[in-house]
């Protein structure tokens, strides 16, 4: 398992088995005021169910009046005629977990339980002090702030364990000791670098605040306000999906162009306040149009979550705020989103809105190479901007 921004930057297996396409709108509506374009959604989506080797992928684009419409292409599960699930079907968001980890902060500091430019010590005294080749790191010097915008230069933890092997439930504390044995990537405040470790850091705060798990407390504080309702945080230890789904597969490494591997089932600990959600693509456009449409944070706080600086490493003209990414498209609008992968639970997706309030999620069922990530990031393009 990786949750690296390989995806995020791009943003920034197996016979296909066709393409449906699921309407959820009025269709004389749509007719007259079509939400995006769904031939070339089709197109792009076919693409990658037979050239890049992706078992099911998906897109759905809500327009700000609620109607959205789904595009499917392929199966849910390689060796049975399942076609693709729909909009409903779960699936794990990985890196889009961070966008909710970073709500819940935000709740938190309007609430006066925390300020954004305060010493993570100030919330975890003792807690950030680095050792070994991570003697420098000290949790005095580094802000919450920093954390969410990936400004810490605390070093990111999957850079130095297999994820892909670890199926056992481990400890948040255990994930943050990893990451500071090792040398921070600059002083903080002094660069910009993805690392899931701050994301972990800021999950422990709102534990820590709140007295409550993370996953009890961002659903809480952002899944129920939300009203999404088929969007959960799995436990440690539960492996499985709950509800519909698809299958999620990898490409074996000791075999590449073999048959795929399927990884489902998936220990969501290792992701953590980093990526351990589990929601569906109805749900993902529904809270980017409640977050963004001011209905999740007061209006100064959403300013200070779309507050940016350049994301260097992430592409042309990409920079993120407080768990969000601005991200140019073709068409000369932007989007506000996140993206995220996890490797050794083979999935990648895109999610968010553009200027205009239309939503729209891409996600594909395994990871194969770049060209599937370039493709479902081109995807998310056509989708908003035809």
């Amino acid at each position: 398992m990786r949750i690296e921004p390989s995806t995020v930057r791009r943003v920034v297996v197996a016979m296909a088995v066709g393409a449906s396409v699921v309407a959820l709108s009025a269709p004389a509506a749509a007719e007259h005021d079509p939400i995006t374009d769904v031939a070339a959604v089709r197109a792009q989506l076919d693409l990658m169910t037979s050239a890049d080797r992706i078992p099911g992928a998906l897109a759905e684009v809500r327009d700000r009046r609620g109607r959205s419409v789904t595009i499917t292409s392929g199966t849910a599960e390689l060796g049975t005629d399942r076609a693709m699930v729909d909009g409903d079907g779960r699936f794990r968001i990985a890196s889009v977990t961070k966008p909710f980890t970073a709500v819940a902060v935000l709740q938190l500091v309007a609430r006066h339980q925390v300020r954004l430019d305060a010493p993570v010590e100030t919330y975890l005294p003792g807690v950030v002090r680095g050792t070994g080749e991570g003697s420098a790191i000290d949790g005095r010097d580094i802000t919450v702030r920093q954390l969410l915008q990936h400004a810490s230069g605390l070093p990111d933890y999957v850079r130095f364990v297999n994820l892909d092997e670890q199926n056992q439930p481990v400890e948040a504390a255990e994930l943050v000791r990893i990451a500071l044995s090792h040398k921070p990537d600059f002083a903080p405040g002094q660069g910009w670098k993805y690392s899931n470790t701050g994301y972990v850091l800021a999950g422990m705060i709102v534990e820590q605040l709140t007295h409550k798990d993370i996953g009890t407390a961002v659903t809480e504080l952002v899944i129920r306000p939300a009203h999404l309702r088929d969007t959960y945080w799995p436990p440690a230890g539960e492996l499985r999906i709950r509800g519909p789904h698809a299958h999620n597969y990898t490409v074996d490494k000791a075999n590449p162009a073999g048959p795929l591997v399927d990884v489902t089932e998936y220990e969501p600990s290792w992701a953590g306040a980093s990526g351990a959600m589990v929601s569906t693509p109805t749900d993902l456009n529904r809270f980017w149009q409640e977050l963004l449409g001011g209905r999740l944070l007061p209006r100064w706080a959403l300013a200070q979550m779309r507050t940016v600086v350049p994301a260097p490493g992430l592409g042309q003209g990409v920079e993120y705020g407080l768990g969000l990414i601005r991200l140019p498209l073709s068409c000369g609008r932007h989007i506000w989103a996140h993206g995220g992968d996890l490797a050794g639970g083979g999935v990648a997706n895109v999610s968010g809105q553009d200027d205009s309030g239309r939503a729209a999620t891409v996600y594909i069922t395994a990871l194969t190479g770049s060209a599937a990530t370039e493709h479902m990031r081109r995807t998310m393009d056509v989708a908003l901007c035809s």
